[in-house]
């Protein structure tokens, strides 16, 4: 990677928005007993580090003659705000392609950022359906297709994240670890490649979903791999493909330096980001954070780490199943099928098994014209994770029939 062209990018990229802070959270430095810093990219004008290689994009097709190109991204969340920001930045016309199911509020929030100076086209119910409509409209009107992360000048505008981290942190200080959350990989192979002649391999660490792990299956592999099927709800990382150039520049790590984080791990990390540093992120921009639990706490203990906050998104309409999903993690929600007898005092015995920190979130009868016994569905919240122990021996003491369906992915879709 040319730094030069890096450096450059950044003071261009001064025109449009201030660096973003690099801060030392007291409140993870003190869980993990060293020095967390926080690269805080959910304070760009769009939330996301995503506005970088959009602007380094477009301002390089605009100085090579492209002033009367309309440009065409596909997206349905940051790479599309992004797309629109700089749109209006550089006063050129815009067409972002969503599906059809992307939610109201992130639409309305590229209207926003764009203005007059992009149009919003709505196509299929999946973003594959939406990206090839894209592809086909670049073609018709001889524009310039915007990818949101497989391109060199993609790659180096995201690595202006790296020569701000490297301005930033205390004059002689250079990180022991780099966290860095990975879905196409442009962030990862732009700041990798930006640190390559200052910091050795080990330095890095990768964060990527448990249901999206392109990275770590293409590294195990030696060549691309293409995933069957991703589990969306880190939507902003949840990619199928790793992008061609990325793995090229990432290929070289060990596979073991991708981390993959349980999506309901992050729900974890929201949620205490959100209670204890009234900090808002979306599940990608949680990644690099809740990867912190991942390693040896004696090995990076006094360490420096900085982890990369990609983004903070995040539609409050999820925060229900976020915190479900959390306290599920945790251990401190549980659900449950009991088998209770058709009788009366049954119900009240079931209770007197419940302790003093055990509160029932959910009961619904599942099957209500059995003669001699009942199934209910039940959903328990305690205190301590140690309460559901006792409460499971008590279920057999009293020969109470029950199904712990917390985990049984198949009947917790069907019925909770």
């Amino acid at each position: 990677m040319d730094k030069q062209n890096v450096l450059d990018a950044t003071e261009a990229m001064r025109g449009l928005f201030p660096a973003t802070p690099l801060q030392l959270n007291e409140h993870l430095s003190a869980r993990y007993g060293t020095d967390i810093w926080l690269k805080r990219e959910d304070l760009t004008p769009v939330r996301s580090y995503k506005i970088r290689g959009a602007f380094n994009f477009f301002r390089k097709v605009i100085a090579g003659g492209g002033t009367g190109k309309t440009f065409v991204c596909a997206s349905a969340g940051n790479h599309a705000q992004g797309f629109a920001f700089v749109c209006r930045h550089f006063g050129v016309p815009g067409v972002v392609f969503m599906p059809v199911t992307t939610p109201q509020q992130k639409i309305d929030k590229t209207r926003m950022f764009g203005g007059e100076f992009i149009t919003i086209k709505l196509f299929g119910d999946f973003f594959d359906q939406c990206y090839q409509a894209a592809r086909e409209h670049v073609q018709h009107i001889d524009g310039v297709m915007v990818p949101p992360f497989d391109h060199a000048d993609i790659i180096e505008g995201q690595a202006t994240v790296a020569d701000e981290i490297a301005e930033q942190l205390p004059d002689g200080v250079l990180p022991d670890h780099i966290i860095l959350p990975v879905g196409g990989g442009g962030l990862a192979a732009g700041i990798t490649g930006y640190f390559a002649d200052r910091l050795g391999k080990e330095t890095f660490v990768f964060a990527e979903p448990a249901g999206a792990p392109s990275l770590r299956r293409s590294i195990e592999a030696g060549q691309v791999v293409t995933l069957t099927k991703v589990d969306n709800f880190v939507d902003g990382a949840a990619v199928g493909r790793i992008g061609d150039l990325n793995f090229a520049a990432l290929k070289g790590f060990a596979a073991e330096q991708v981390r993959l984080i349980e999506e309901n791990a992050i729900c974890v990390t929201i949620t205490d980001m959100l209670n204890v540093e009234g900090v808002v992120l979306e599940p990608a921009g949680a990644l690099a954070i809740t990867a912190l639990e991942t390693m040896d706490p004696d090995a990076i203990r006094g360490k420096t780490i900085v982890a990369v906050v990609s983004g903070g998104n995040f539609d409050f309409e999820r925060l229900p199943d976020v915190k479900e999903r959390a306290m599920r993690y945790a251990g401190l929600k549980k659900y449950f099928i009991l088998r209770l007898a058709q009788r009366p005092g049954a119900l009240r015995d079931f209770l007197n098994l419940l302790g003093p920190d055990d509160d029932i979130a959910r009961f619904e009868y599942l099957k209500k014209s059995a003669r001699n016994f009942g199934s209910i569905l039940i959903g328990i919240e305690t205190k301590d994770p140690d309460n559901f122990k006792q409460l499971v021996e008590k279920f057999e003491r009293a020969g109470m029939g029950y199904e712990d369906i917390t985990e049984n992915e198949i009947l917790a879709n069907l019925i909770i």
